[in-house]
């Protein structure tokens, strides 16, 4: 009996190591377990307490490193609350944060080492996840100083043209600690965020940086829409291969942000991204392509998204000698607003330009873009400006829908025309519609200004001028070379419709267009046979 009993005590103690190999321990005695799947690392067992009173960080770094030793797994954030510093993830490491978990970005300046911070940073890695239905929480103050505290030039001239002695002040961020970001990873392969809730950051919420082949789904990103000054939420800088979907977005700044500047020797193309069926708020613009891009920009296409309560929908920004190229913008419902001064943008829907940031600049092109299938309530004249040294190419707008009112509380009141485009070569509008709606404003004139374009095509469009007791033209075309316009509407209380004027406009043809309700269908200050190459089938006009 006694050799039995001794039997029986060697197998109890076999069996649990064996069920200690399939649980798993770390090299410092916390525990792994395995359920079926990648192994997984519970960061209380490394001493994670998920109270803001004490810090986190050290055990919740110690859990990404045994996973990473271990050859990869699930690094496990249970519900807590757990202040942390800079958090370096690992290689084919899945962090997941469980419902009711926060990483909480701590306020002592102990908890941040030098260098580029961020809650969650990686460099390099391959194969990383964040994931999960908890939140990362970046705990960003703000206070309103005096506009004379800020040296920003660009700021300075905004409030010249206020010509206002004194307006409010803006928000800046409390620099208590190190500036962090919530999310940065550079130079990493194969990423994948879903589910988690980023809010309150202090700067851009997530940054990538060089990285290829990154999943963003299903994202809630939070700053205030008051004073969230610089807290962009997704900004894919120089990347490859990005998808974004199904996320909702409300920042103080833009909420995404697609960027091609120099780092690590020379700016990276940022290319083949997509951005679908989201939900995005700014005070800023819902999603700017630039304005930092030195290298190109091409091959993306954003559709299916509700922009709402934002100061700009889209801002093309090209003043570094980028290029932008090839964008489809598609299915798209968009409300505007004027948020306050010191943000960019005047409740418009579309802004393109092309500058030089300084005397060194070089000049940039953008070319190739389709806006179709969108109906947009603005407070703001969407501008489409290329530059005298590179004019805007393929630009095209199909079936368009725009309603302009004005904001009489605004500080800035910028709207003259519903659209304006210039310095542009193939531009294109098929089947766009301006309406005016109250409140109006005595500033404004006609639907659709176009000035220095070469290679114009209007089919389908519809407007009058603002006021109906204006004789402003529903379309101005100055200097304007080589033009279609056909298939155009005027609406009842059109005065005149369609005025051609500048010393070089000509080749202008008029095609089966409907000038009925207009009082006078054209105006060329008597140089019709001059300007105008061909006219035929056109109602209201011989």
């Amino acid at each position: 009996m006694r050799f039995l009993g001794t039997v029986l005590l060697a197998v109890a103690f076999l069996a649990a190591v064996a069920l200690a190999k399939e649980e798993g321990k770390g090299t410092d005695g916390a525990s792994s377990t395995q359920r079926g799947g990648p192994v997984t690392y519970d960061v209380r067992d490394y001493g994670a307490v998920g109270t803001k009173e004490k810090s986190s960080q050290a055990a919740i770094q110690k859990a990404i490193d045994a996973c990473a030793a271990a050859g990869g797994g699930m690094v496990y954030v249970p519900p807590g609350q757990y202040r942390t510093g800079r958090l370096n993830l690992a290689s084919h490491v899945r962090l997941y944060l469980e419902a009711g978990a926060t990483l909480c970005g701590s306020r002592d300046p102990n908890d941040w080492p030098r260098g580029r911070n961020a809650i969650l940073c990686g460099e390099n890695l391959v194969s990383i996840a964040i994931e999960g239905d908890g939140t990362i929480d970046g705990q960003a103050e703000h206070e309103w100083l005096p506009y004379t505290q800020k040296t920003d030039r660009m700021i300075q001239d905004r409030i010249e043209t206020l010509k206002r002695d004194r307006p409010d002040g803006m928000p800046f961020a409390r620099w208590t600690r190190p500036v962090y970001n919530l999310v940065y990873l550079r130079n990493c392969t194969d990423v994948r965020m879903t589910g988690v809730r980023l809010i309150d950051s202090l700067i851009w919420n997530v940054h990538f940086l060089g990285c290829e082949r990154v999943v963003v789904d299903g994202v809630y990103i939070y700053s205030s829409l008051v004073d969230g000054v610089n807290s962009d939420g997704i900004n894919p800088n120089g990347c490859k291969d990005v998808r974004i979907s199904n996320c909702t977005i409300i920042t103080g700044d833009d909420c995404i942000s697609l960027k091609s500047r120099d780092f690590d020797g020379a700016a990276r193309a940022c290319e083949n991204i997509t951005i679908t069926n989201c939900r995005l708020s700014s005070a800023s613009a819902a999603v700017k392509i630039g304005d930092e891009i030195a290298g190109p920009v091409r091959h993306v296409a954003i559709s299916n998204c509700v922009i709402t309560d934002s100061h700009r929908a889209f801002a093309f920004m090209v003043l570094d000698g980028g290029t932008v190229s090839d964008v489809v913008i598609s299915n798209l419902t968009i409300e505007c607003r004027r948020h306050a001064w010191f943000w960019w943008g005047q409740g418009d829907a579309f802004y393109f330009m092309i500058g030089r940031r300084n005397d060194t600049s070089k000049i940039g092109r953008i070319e190739n873009i389709l806006v179709r299938d969108v109906i947009a309530h603005v407070k703001g004249s969407s501008i489409i400006e290329g530059h005298p040294e590179s004019p805007l190419t393929g630009i095209r707008f199909a079936n368009v829908k725009m309603f302009l009112s004005d904001d009489p509380n605004a500080y800035f009141r910028e709207a003259v025309h519903g659209m304006q485009a210039r310095y542009a070569r193939d531009f294109s509008l098929d089947d766009v519609e301006m309406a005016w709606c109250e409140p109006s404003s005595d500033r404004w004139k006609s639907a659709l200004y176009v000035e220095d374009v070469e290679g114009l095509m209007l089919s389908g469009f519809a407007g009058r001028q603002a006021h109906r007791d204006s004789q402003e033209p529903a379309v101005m075309l100055r200097n304007v070379v080589g033009a279609d316009i056909r298939a155009c509407r005027a609406l009842k209380g059109t005065d005149t419709f369609l005025s051609i004027t500048g010393e070089r406009s000509r080749d202008i043809r008029l095609f089966a267009n409907d000038f009925t309700a207009a009082t006078r269908p054209l105006d060329t200050d008597g140089r019709d046979a001059e300007v105008i190459a061909h006219a035929s089938g056109n109602a209201g006009y011989p």
